[in-house]
């Protein structure tokens, strides 16, 4: 059906790799960009010789003008954006400059003040309209099948939703005495940040971790999990009817916490660029450096995620509870494609998001959340490429 450039060669890029070659008949060919080119072609030689044609490239994502001329010679069907967050802008322009579809699976962050909100894509609305072009935004698992999951909830289950509570829950077991999941420097912002949640309107701002609850997750069993700002909550109390109050939860240990603590003591979390031999280092970047890579946590990790939404609302002029949510295993993922849960719950949304807009099932010109597309085609796919839902309407409720 198409092509894809897939810019980005970490350990999401490389679940979406793999799931395009699953799903050769919408796309034919794909590239695969980085500033590293050796990714790239490791990447592609772990998987050439399918049905989809596999091409490399080196690319600066913080380059426009470099982006563009690699869109305009390998002329692809949609941009799939899973580089870092402080690179949405830039991809987003060269696909306004090219004409070309774009998505990605995080909201842009500017680099130096650690605050991720929605304004600064959403200004390329017009922009995109004009220029006849899709930007399908947030199309990993949190934000993007959370957000999936209430569009669903509210096409078929309610007439207005009035409480969201998003759960992220991970009871993975990598032996390390502190990793994080997925890129250190986007994780530890998260959860060092002030929390955030949106009651009747307005943000209600906590202090880091504050809000703590005791959650009996399906499969899992009972977790901590905190209260933290993530970025879906804003889209989603724009497009989901009778919002009230949404709030985003994640799970973490004592050890994981009590580590970061330390770590934020003795200045290690800072973004702010200090003086060291004559040189401006970042603490936080710095940290990253001397932490696992993510990518190598796959084969040491066991246990299993579990992320969902609860919903409270009203279907019929009825009280209406709902729970959709999925569970997913490290080590079947590790088995599957190399890499553990966390990097394939947004890889696999990644490419689904990709296959909606390519196939024109999302194709309309603008700037898009996801929840803001006919959930039923996703929601299938979910089923279809690895990340099963269940449902039930008598959950736990958090209070």
């Amino acid at each position: 059906m198409g092509k894809a450039l897939i810019v980005g060669a970490g350990g999401v890029a490389s679940v979406v790799v793999h799931k395009c070659c699953q799903n050769s008949d919408v796309f034919e060919e794909i590239c695969i960009a980085s500033r590293t080119k050796s990714k790239c072609d490791a990447l592609k030689a772990k998987l050439d010789g399918g049905k989809t044609k596999i091409h490399t490239a080196r690319v600066d994502a913080d380059n426009t003008q470099e982006l563009v001329e690699l869109i305009n010679a390998f002329k692809p069907d949609i941009v799939i954006n899973v580089a870092l967050p402080y690179q949405d802008l830039t991809i987003m322009d060269a696909c306004l400059e090219t004409k070309t579809d774009y998505m990605d699976t995080a909201n842009y962050e500017p680099l130096d003040t650690a605050k991720f909100e929605y304004k600064w894509q959403w200004d390329y609305r017009e922009r995109f309209e004009k220029a006849g072009i899709t930007a399908l935004l947030g199309s990993g698992f949190d934000p993007g099948v959370t957000g999936v999951f209430c569009a669903y909830a509210q096409k078929h289950y309610f007439d207005e939703i009035h409480y969201i509570d998003i759960l992220d829950a991970n009871a993975g077991d990598h032996g390390y005495p502190f990793a994080t999941n997925f890129n250190p420097e986007i994780n530890i912002r998260e959860v060092t940040a002030k929390g955030s949640y949106i009651e009747n309107g307005k943000w209600i701002e906590t202090e880091p971790l504050e809000i703590k609850r005791v959650y009996n997750f399906p499969e899992i069993g009972e977790k901590d999990m905190y209260l933290l700002h993530h970025e879906e909550l804003e889209s989603l109390a724009l497009n989901i009817n009778g919002i009230k109050r949404i709030r985003f939860f994640m799970t973490f240990s004592e050890k994981y916490l009590t580590h970061l603590k330390v770590l934020e003591n003795v200045g290690m979390t800072s973004i702010v660029p200090i003086d060291y031999e004559g040189k401006k280092i970042v603490p936080l970047q710095f940290l990253k450096a001397v932490l696992p890579d993510p990518a190598s946590l796959g084969p040491r990790t066991k246990g299993k995620t579990n992320i969902g939404c609860i919903m409270r609302g009203i279907k019929d002029r009825k009280e209406k509870n709902y729970y959709i949510y999925n569970v997913c295993d490290h080590q079947e993922c590790y088995k599957e494609v190399g890499s553990q849960a966390i990097s394939y719950t947004t890889g696999v949304p990644a490419m689904i998001g990709a296959s909606m807009v390519m196939s024109g099932k999302w194709k309309k010109p603008g700037v898009f959340n996801i929840e803001e597309f006919d959930p039923d085609p996703f929601m299938d796919a979910l089923n279809k490429f690895g990340l099963p839902w269940k449902e039930t309407f008598s959950p736990e409720l958090v209070e």
